[in-house]
């Protein structure tokens, strides 16, 4: 009968078997969460989840007929996680020709951010190239590169009232113009989705989180062809007179809705995040200058609405005016000459509306300046409207008297010029110019005005102002066949290294039609234009050309 072996030997092999085994479990664990984390969870994490937000289709910009002036165009934007990619360069080889950049660039952006888990490489390129990169993801089973949907904001127009418009960037809020200005309206909120992917990065299922609600639309008061047709003309008389650029408002005075307001040289709104913030100027609304004769209206409305000088009465004028140790002329020299208030408007003699800013006095003048809306904002729906600036009456010297009534130590913009004529056109009651028609279903309320003057007095300045058009000594070039135009001109002289200048002038023109029931009014303003050229032959050309577009346009018959 054989012998059995040691049970104590036997017992000694098995707990070294469990020990062996156990260490090298222990071993395997330690591995697996040290060495080779990175390869595992590669294998592990078929699945990758993840929440993003997606993009809120952002307000589209319409003028007031509908045509589209900004709109949201779907795109996408192609991410990468550099985590998941292994081969960058390989990767960016083939992204390169599709993104339309160098593989260098792409492989850059990758390795630079190789410990971050998200990299833009190209943001909003068109939906055909985003699936383009898509499928070259899918065919090539490239793991750690995605498209997500954005959306783009499209100007159709160009340049069509682009400094107006404005823009908005490359994370769809608005920057400029009414982008910014309408901004928490358009711009909508946005949804957030959970997706899951694979892990070549294709999307396996996607669920939404939160709807997204978009932007509101917007309906503007200005007209895409009286637009355009305003560009044109403004452009067309850059060019001629070799200005330095030129600038519109075409307004209605009864309801202060704006159809028109332009800037020139102008920009292409697809192209504003590239220009300089001097290109990008909104100028009618943010920028102010002296404004010459044009100004005229506030020394020629007060002093008849104070009594202080009678339609008809005469005054005898001399060829020259002294006044603070400076000598005041007319743009014509002549001799003496006895003219009402009509005549004085009619030839803009300086000397004649200086007589009666003196009559007014310095305290009742600035009073007439404010009431008129000067000094203050017209409260347009715009950003970053300027106020102009005169100085304070108990800082006035003894020239003071001579400048400020005939437009000049003052500085104004041409919206604040537009607004003050629509005063008169309107019958002597204020209007609030706009630019915003409706928004969503709600049309923009009409804001109520005061009366600065009597309807009386507005009539009597309207009758003025059809004297300075119809008459070969004011500006007739404004004149339009079949329509009563009234308006003034201003020609003001530039200053130059702090000194007024000799060579160098700003013409404007502003007026309204028909006079007798004034429908249309427009203010342009011609900047250093060469040869001479002033309100009369430079302005009001303009103002003719846009202001018989716009008649016909609107259908206002004679």
């Amino acid at each position: 009968m054989p012998v059995m072996g040691d049970p104590n030997k036997r017992i000694r092999w098995t707990l070294l078997f469990f020990v062996i085994f156990f260490i090298g479990v222990a071993a395997k664990a330690a591995f697996l969460q040290t060495v080779d984390a990175k390869e595992i969870s590669s294998r592990v994490d078929m699945h990758h989840v993840e929440e993003i937000d997606t993009p809120a289709h952002r307000g589209t910009i319409f003028d007031r007929s509908g045509n589209e002036l900004a709109v949201g165009v779907a795109v996408k934007s192609v991410v990468a996680d550099p985590l998941l990619i292994k081969d960058p360069w390989k990767i960016a080889s083939l992204l390169a020709p599709l993104l339309k950049t160098d593989p260098a660039t792409l492989a850059n952006e990758i390795t630079a951010n190789k410990n971050s888990g998200f990299v833009y490489l190209a943001r909003k390129i068109d939906e055909s190239a985003g699936n383009q990169v898509d499928q070259l993801v899918k065919d090539n089973h490239i793991s750690g590169i995605e498209t997500r949907p954005e959306e783009k904001r499209v100007y159709p127009q160009n340049q069509l009232a682009a400094q107006v418009i404005g823009y908005a960037g490359t994370d769809n809020t608005g920057l400029a113009g009414m982008e910014l200005k309408l901004d928490s309206v358009l711009k909508g909120t946005p949804g957030r989705q959970r997706v899951v992917t694979a892990a070549d990065g294709s999307q396996i299922q996607t669920i939404s989180l939160t709807e997204g609600v978009p932007g509101t639309d917007v309906w503007l008061t200005l007209d895409q062809s009286i637009q355009f047709e305003t560009e044109k003309v403004l452009t067309n008389t850059v060019k001629q007179w070799k200005a330095k650029g030129a600038e519109a408002v075409v307004m209605n005075p009864r309801t202060g809705a704006i159809y028109a307001m332009a800037s020139v040289p102008t920009v292409n709104a697809n192209d504003f995040n590239q220009l300089s913030d001097e290109q990008r100027r909104n100028r009618p609304v943010v920028d102010t200058y002296e404004p010459g004769s044009v100004f005229k209206i506030v020394t020629a409305s007060g002093s008849l609405e104070d009594g202080v000088v009678r339609p008809g009465q005469v005054f005898h004028l001399p060829p020259t005016l002294d006044l603070g140790g400076y000598t005041i002329e007319d743009a014509v020299s002549r001799g003496p000459v006895d003219w009402d208030l009509g005549k004085i408007l009619v030839h803009s003699s300086n000397i004649g509306t200086d007589t009666i800013g003196m009559m007014l006095g310095k305290d009742r003048l600035a009073g007439w300046i404010n009431r008129f809306g000067f000094l203050s904002r017209t409260g347009i729906d715009f950003p970053g409207e300027a106020t102009g600036n005169m100085p304070p009456t108990d800082q006035w010297t003894g020239s003071t008297i001579g400048n400020i009534p005939i437009g000049q130590g003052i500085t104004v913009t041409p919206l604040q010029l537009a607004a003050a004529y629509a005063a008169v056109a309107n019958g002597g009651v204020t209007v609030s110019p706009h630019l915003v028609e409706r928004i969503g279903n709600r049309k923009t309320p009409v804001q109520p005005g005061h009366r600065i003057i009597s309807q009386a007095i507005a009539d009597q300045m309207t009758a003025y102002f059809t004297q300075v058009v119809n008459n070969p000594a004011g500006a007739p070039e404004a004149q339009i066949e079949g329509y009563q135009v009234a308006g003034k001109t201003g020609t003001a002289q530039k200053i130059v290294d702090g000194k007024y200048s000799n060579s160098d002038y700003i013409g404007t023109f502003a007026g309204y039609a028909p006079a007798d029931d004034p429908q249309l009014l427009i203010v342009v303003k011609v900047d250093d234009p060469h040869p001479f050229g002033g309100g009369s032959t430079v302005a009001a050309p303009a103002f003719q050309k846009i202001m018989q577009f716009s008649l016909d346009k609107m259908r206002i018959t004679p």
